[in-house]
């Protein structure tokens, strides 16, 4: 369990952490460091084809990643709408956003949260991170920082302390431009 300077030292030493978000505990790292996104995919054992979402404490900090130019007036303000919160959007990357953060993709998955402590980290951080469950493949989601370090602790440079937001599910994830849901949250 790690304080905030800690964790972000971690991230920008391009390792990967652990920490709390609105339902479930994530695993993320610098989105813009291929070394650290290749380190949490080997983790996750997870291929790099699936993609990864980011999360971010405001849209800001997703702007680097996302062309929101391609969505209308309406589509955006559905978007902002929802944010704060846990719905994740599948938005139009922007040319040069990296493979090994947008998989097999045109897209890219992103959410501003409501969690405070991601809040706080992304801002201290300065931009956003990749968030995927904290688990090995096939293994439950961790809740706690007990179940985290039982699964993944040794192989984490940070666990940064603290609880869910309390959500049974994990974020809805909503297609930006026909609103389709592709996961229930």
């Amino acid at each position: 369990m790690e304080n905030l300077e800690n964790v972000v030292a971690a991230l920008r030493q391009e390792q990967v952490i652990a920490y709390p978000t609105e339902a479930v505990f994530g695993v993320g790292c610098d989105p813009d460091s291929e070394q650290a996104v290749m380190a949490l995919l080997a983790l996750k054992q997870r291929p790099v084809e699936k993609g990864l979402i980011l999360i971010a404490a405001n849209f800001e900090q997703l702007k680097p990643y996302v062309d929101d130019s391609q969505l209308s007036d309406e589509q955006k303000q559905r978007i902002v709408d929802s944010w704060p919160g846990p719905v994740t959007w599948v938005m139009p990357k922007k040319p040069g956003v990296p493979h090994f953060l947008t998989g097999q993709f045109d897209t890219i998955a992103v959410r501003v949260t409501d969690h405070p402590q991601v809040q706080t980290l992304c801002e201290a951080f300065g931009k956003p991170l990749t968030s995927t469950s904290a688990n090995l493949t096939g293994e439950p989601p961790c809740r706690t920082v007990a179940e985290v370090e039982l699964q993944l602790g040794g192989r984490l440079a940070a666990i940064f302390d603290g609880e869910t937001g309390g959500r049974d599910n994990p974020s809805e994830i909503r297609d930006a431009v026909t609103g389709k849901v592709f996961r229930q949250g």
